[in-house]
């Protein structure tokens, strides 16, 4: 009977984070229509326009190859599955023990290298264009997305999200180290999601553009693929940082479904803030030069790289 209820809850969270990752962009777009005095769409647009990107018909370059047919599919279940390992409202589920922080980031990594890879594929001048910005803005990602892990780790004693999440929960503490990793997870969030201050994701200007420039051919299911990976990996880090350095809320995966109740809501209300605290900071924020990103990205790296550091430091003391 356990299993079984783990089983659900487990089934419950990879359906809820497919649910909800549409409805956090629809959320964030109609704040930021908001806060500027505009009515804004609803927020199940995206919703409805990805049911209406898969009514339509998929037009596709000659020249394109089994990759670029593929790759939309590969890249919607590998960022899927990475949300999905994630404890959103439950930690210790059926598939927890493959919730480690180097797996998810793998995960996010094999992801750009197809994107990357699809963007190329057809020859385009923008597909080229986009999958060397992204290249370059991985390089700096990643490091960083590391060094982050190393600090969070070495606090916790584990890589295991549900064990990091148990472990935040009983040591509520101030950290300067945790304090730096925090800051240094949002510049990646912002870097790897596209949004601004390094890319606007409501543009399609060519000299600016990143993430639309790999996917510009794409149309059809193809396209909406592309999309609700996008949104889901924009809820994944949200979620990512609100595990790991927010973990109030969280159900064990033997209480009863009252707790897990609780915790859904938690959760829920966790995305809710995350969503209106990217709204404001787009709305008042301006998009950066596309050559002041790597500086954008090193102060990531920096700090990840200082928090770990510290780790060493107050470890040895």
């Amino acid at each position: 009977m356990t299993l079984l209820f783990n089983l659900m809850a487990q089934s419950l969270q990879m359906l809820l984070v497919l649910a909800l990752a549409p409805l956090l962009i629809g959320f964030v777009r109609k704040l930021k229509a908001r806060l500027l005095r505009r009515k804004g769409p609803p927020i199940i647009q995206p919703w409805l326009d990805l049911i209406r990107l898969l009514r339509k018909e998929v037009v596709l370059a000659e020249n394109a190859s089994w990759l670029y047919r593929s790759a939309p599919y590969m890249i919607f279940a590998m960022i899927w599955v990475a949300a999905s390992l994630v404890p959103t409202f439950a930690t210790g589920l059926t598939f927890s023990w493959s919730a480690d922080l180097i797996a998810i980031i793998a995960l996010l990594g094999s992801a750009r290298f197809f994107l990357a890879l699809a963007g190329m594929d057809i020859g385009t001048s923008f597909g080229g264009i986009g999958s060397s910005r992204e290249a370059m803005f991985g390089s700096l990602a990643e490091p960083a997305t590391i060094m982050i892990v190393f600090t969070v780790s070495f606090v916790a004693g584990t890589t295991q999200l549900s064990e990091i999440a148990a472990y935040m929960v009983a040591n509520m503490e101030l950290r300067a180290s945790v304090g730096m990793a925090l800051v240094a997870l949002l510049i990646v969030a912002i870097a790897e999601n596209g949004r601004i201050p390094v890319d606007n994701p409501a543009t399609h200007l060519e000299l600016t553009m990143v993430h639309e420039a790999m996917v510009l051919e794409y149309s059809g299911r193809y396209l909406a693929l592309i999309e609700l990976a996008s949104a889901l990996k924009l809820l994944l880090y949200i979620s990512l940082i609100a595990c790991v350095f927010f973990p109030v809320g969280l159900a064990s995966h033997d209480a009863g479904a009252e707790a897990m109740m609780i915790g859904l809501c938690a959760y829920v209300l966790k995305l809710a803030i995350g969503g209106g605290a990217l709204a404001l900071f787009e709305t008042t924020t301006a998009k950066m030069r596309i050559f002041r990103v790597p500086d954008f990205l090193g102060a990531g790296l920096m700090l990840g790289l200082l928090a770990t550091l510290l780790v060493f430091v107050t470890r040895s003391l």
